[in-house]
C-alpha cells in the first residue's frame, strides 16, 4: 500500500500544472494589453498618436484604415509658398475663432463661415 501512503508534494507532474496556470494568466495579460493599443490591427478607427509635442525630435503616427503613417520631425522650420488664408484669435475663455480672408471681389466671407470650438458663444470679431 505504499502507493496510498505517497504524498502529493512530491509529485512532478503538479509543478508543471501551475507553471501551465502562470503561462496562461502571462498570456491573458498579453491578449489585454494587445486590445488596449491605438494601434491595434483589429479596430477600426483611425488613430492619430503625437510623441515629445513641439521637441525637435516630435513624431506623428496616423493610421487612417490600413495604411500607417508615419511622420518625424526634423527639427527645422518648415518654409514654402502661399497665400493668407485669414485669422485666427484666441478668446479670453480660451477658445479659438478663425475668420477667413475677404473674398476675391472684396465681398467680405458671411459671418456663419467663421469656425470656432464647439458649445461657445459667437464673439465679436476685432
Amino acid at each position: 500500500m505504499k502507493f496510498l501512503d505517497e504524498s502529493e508534494g512530491d509529485d512532478p507532474i503538479l509543478s508543471v500544472v501551475n507553471l501551465i496556470d502562470v503561462f496562461l494568466v502571462v498570456i491573458a495579460a498579453l491578449l489585454v494589453t494587445i486590445a488596449q493599443n491605438p494601434l491595434n490591427p483589429f479596430t477600426h478607427q483611425d488613430v492619430t498618436i503625437i510623441t515629445n509635442p513641439g521637441k525637435p525630435n516630435m513624431e506623428i503616427v496616423s493610421r487612417q484604415g490600413e495604411k500607417i503613417v508615419r511622420y518625424q520631425a526634423s527639427g527645422q522650420v518648415g518654409s514654402g509658398d502661399g497665400i493668407k488664408a485669414g485669422v485666427a484669435y484666441r478668446m479670453k475663455d480660451g477658445s479659438m475663432v478663425y475668420v477667413p480672408e475677404t473674398g476675391a471681389g472684396g465681398a467680405a466671407v458671411p459671418n456663419h463661415s467663421a469656425t470656432q470650438a464647439p458649445s461657445q458663444p459667437e464673439s465679436p470679431k476685432p
